[in-house]
This record gives structure tokens, C-alpha cells and sequence, in this order.
């Protein structure tokens, strides 16, 4: 499917949310024709997104059915962004 180019159908069916790819064709009818690259290329790389997203997730899934645990290779960033906060919070910017 990466393959193939963005068009406006693929944005639609790669959003698989109904809702969501009716907010892209209003954005993308509405748009003045200067504004049209801009839309559709913010559009483009959030179904991009949404594409890498499911992946990773049958990725998960499929990982997990095999007994492996998904999250093994993650880093856990919690105690780097508590320390961080930490230190903002000693010099009174929260």
C-alpha cells in the first residue's frame, strides 16, 4: 500500500474513520486553490500517521500471539521527564 500514491480516496479510506475523512473533504473543498497543497499534505501525514499507527498495533498484537511481550524493546522515558520536571520546578518555572 506505500506504494501507491496519495490521492484523495486513499486519505479517506487510510483515516478508516468516517467522521474524520468527512472533516478532510470539507477541509479540502473549503479550501482556497493556494491553500490546497498545504491541506492535503497536513491531511497526507495524518493518515501517514494513522497507517504507522495500525501497523505498529498488528504488530503488537501478532508479537503477543507468539507469547512475546510487545514492549519489550521500549525505552521508558519516566524517570528522565520526572527528573526534568524536578529541575523546573526548583528554579520556580511551575
Amino acid at each position: 500500500m506505500s506504494e501507491q500514491p496519495w490521492t484523495i480516496e486513499r486519505i479517506c479510506e487510510t483515516l478508516g474513520n468516517p467522521a474524520l475523512a468527512q472533516r478532510f473533504l470539507g477541509q479540502i473543498n473549503r479550501a482556497p486553490a493556494h491553500e490546497l497543497l498545504t491541506v492535503f499534505a497536513r491531511w497526507e501525514r495524518i493518515a501517514k500517521d494513522t497507517l504507522a499507527t495500525a501497523r505498529r498495533g498488528h504488530g503488537m498484537a501478532e508479537a503477543e500471539s507468539h507469547g512475546e511481550d510487545p514492549a519489550a524493546d521500549w525505552n521508558d522515558a519516566t524517570d528522565r521527564v520526572l527528573a526534568e520536571a524536578d529541575r523546573i520546578r526548583s528554579r520556580g518555572a511551575a
